[in-house]
């Protein structure tokens, strides 16, 4: 299979070459990411919206997220370095700089979402952006699993809670008729109908 994806700067290889750095790096970003939107605002603006059933308190997403990201990350290792080396030792026809590029996308989608859906309170953006990431995150692993097996079955865990983010950003979106704005959520609070 050959595909074609455009060359765009990605994240170096020698940061998938090393385990630890392939492992640091996106938890290193998306704990930025999650400090530069102020965290005790961000848990505000969640209890204040409307939620869907099945909604995690707020402190399980730091360690999930973590956990993720360390997956991803070690997942992101397996496959670029794998794919570095001859083809003959995996079943599928894609370089490493492709798994590069892709990889790369993939994170910058998803560092974007908190900043769409708590910094701008922008829930239908932040809709499109997961279900992008969805995608995107549903080729790498099917290319992953061609490469190699771990890399496949780390990146699993990730694309179910995806799957789980997706219907929790839908369900924020319907249930607060897609505006999360301060004025609104406030308004809600003033009123009591914040539940």
């Amino acid at each position: 299979m050959t595909t074609y994806i455009p060359k765009i700067n990605t994240i170096p290889y020698d940061v998938f070459a090393s385990p630890s750095a392939s492992i640091l790096l996106p938890i290193a970003l998306g704990s930025a990411v999650g400090y530069s939107t102020r965290p005790k605002e961000t848990k505000e603006t969640y209890r204040a919206m409307k939620q869907p059933p099945l909604r995690p308190p707020p402190y399980v997403f730091g360690p999930a997220w973590t956990m993720l990201y360390g997956l991803m990350g070690y997942a992101a290792h397996r496959a670029v370095t794998r794919a570095a080396l001859p083809p003959l030792s995996y079943s599928l026809s894609v370089s490493a700089g492709d798994l590069q590029v892709l990889y790369s996308a993939q994170l910058g989608l998803n560092l974007a979402w908190m900043p769409l859906f708590f910094g701008l309170r922008r829930p239908a953006l932040a809709l499109a952006d997961i279900v992008s990431l969805i995608g995107l995150n549903s080729y790498l692993t099917y290319l992953y699993f061609g490469i190699d097996n771990v890399a496949g079955w780390c990146m699993v865990p990730y694309l179910a809670w995806l799957g789980f983010a997706t219907y929790l950003n839908t369900g924020v979106g319907y249930l607060n008729n897609w505006d999360i704005s301060e004025s609104t959520l406030a308004t809600r609070k003033a009123l009591g109908k914040d539940r």
